[in-house]
């Protein structure tokens, strides 16, 4: 298996990568985040223009065919660079539409970065089980004054960029007990439907959320996202290529903070020599380093396992092995997100938790990645959960 990235990879990787240190310094991020939106128009439309809303897009969208390794590149340089706008959001959404095949005029939006999108799937009583959908969607009658269609009525919690996004991708339970997988549907909503209201907030890492609130919502019948009460298949493969997309975000963000620790070791003086001369903080310097690669393998391997998945829809094999290395590298990367952060904090002393140093909001954001798409505990039970993992445990 070769783990080396094409050259297409890396000259878009050093595009971003000279934007960031540009246009999008540390400094400008904080306007940013201290702004009304919390996002930036401007910034928005460079990564248009650098082609990245159309990156992981059917070609026949407009977009350009890439994979989760495609993606990896892209995400692990947002990481470094803090960026707050809602690309993992919409990308997150846009494989939901690519998977559901029914919404083409909905990707071109995107892929022309035209349509920002979010993901309305939490709920208040389900923590990190997606399966766990207590939102209703009733169909309402062909004679209806309103027309053919659906009735959604429900609470989402903590919809990333909520407010920001034109059309959200709601989980609604359509049949079937509360916890089921069975009965779950997918819709595609237009944010400014009537009865869809959101209270807009800031999170702890700077990036907006939104407590989404349905009532009576009606969308049409072509507002579907694959079968109807069949949407637990795409829900759980996005799911995981979203989780996938944190991996390589996460370990961007641990990669800038491991090298903004290393640089303070190394600058910070203490009885007259840098600190980074002492033993004792060397050795928790290579902690650190070896959470930092062990997380990087987990990470790749897990974009290597869902670009594979996408290629053979419907292969279980292949399904069964994304399951397997997304839920191992959500955990690992998690760890290690919790580690490196910690140990950074420490190491910087009181400086650590001011905002006026980025390290304090790269803690911030790994902190909140390793709770979204679920945390390091439900990922470790899904994957003891799967098939075969008691059977190797007593072959061995």
């Amino acid at each position: 298996m070769d783990f080396n990235f094409k050259e297409e990879q890396l000259q878009l990787a050093d595009a971003l990568k000279r934007w960031i240190a540009r246009d999008y310094t540390f400094e400008a991020r904080r306007a940013i985040v201290g702004s009304p939106s919390g996002v930036s128009d401007t910034a928005w439309a460079t990564l248009a223009e650098l082609g990245l809303t159309a990156l992981p897009l059917p070609e026949a969208q407009g977009g350009f065919d890439g994979d989760a390794v495609d993606m990896f590149v892209v995400m692990q340089e947002l990481g470094r660079g803090l960026v707050v706008e809602p690309y993992f959001a919409t990308m997150f959404g846009a494989e939901f539409l690519r998977r559901g095949r029914a919404h083409d005029a909905l990707l071109e939006r995107v892929a022309a970065g035209e349509l920002k999108l979010a993901c309305a799937l939490g709920e208040r009583q389900s923590r990190h089980d997606l399966r766990d959908v207590a939102t209703r969607a009733t169909r309402v009658a062909h004679d209806a004054p309103e027309g053919d269609g659906w009735r959604l009525h429900g609470e989402k919690k903590v919809v990333l960029h909520g407010a920001q996004a034109g059309v959200l991708i709601v989980s609604a339970r359509t049949a079937g007990a509360q916890r089921d997988e069975d009965g779950i549907t997918l819709f595609a909503v237009p944010a400014d439907a009537a009865g869809v209201v959101t209270r807009d907030v800031r999170m702890l890492d700077g990036q907006r959320a939104a407590d989404v609130l349905l009532r009576d919502v009606i969308v049409g019948a072509d507002a579907v996202v694959g079968t109807v009460g069949q949407g637990w298949a795409i829900l759980e493969a996005a799911a995981d290529y979203g989780a996938g997309l944190l991996c390589a975000e996460a370990l961007g963000a641990m990669d800038a903070l491991f090298g903004a620790t290393l640089d303070y070791l190394k600058t910070r003086q203490q009885f007259g020599v840098p600190i980074g001369k002492f033993q004792a903080l060397q050795h928790r310097m290579a902690d650190m380093y070896v959470h930092l690669e062990q997380a990087r393998s987990m990470a790749l391997l897990a974009a290597v396992r869902l670009a594979d998945d996408a290629r053979g829809a419907g292969d279980g094999h292949a399904a069964a092995e994304r399951r397997r290395t997304v839920a191992a590298a959500k955990y690992r990367v998690g760890q290690a997100a919790r580690f490196v952060g910690q140990q950074a904090i420490q190491l910087h002393g009181g400086m650590g938790v001011t905002d006026e140093l980025p390290a304090s909001h790269y803690f911030k954001r790994l902190s909140t990645i390793e709770l979204t798409l679920g945390d390091c505990d439900h990922h470790l039970a899904r994957f003891i959960a799967q098939p075969g993992f008691y059977d190797d445990e007593e072959a061995a």
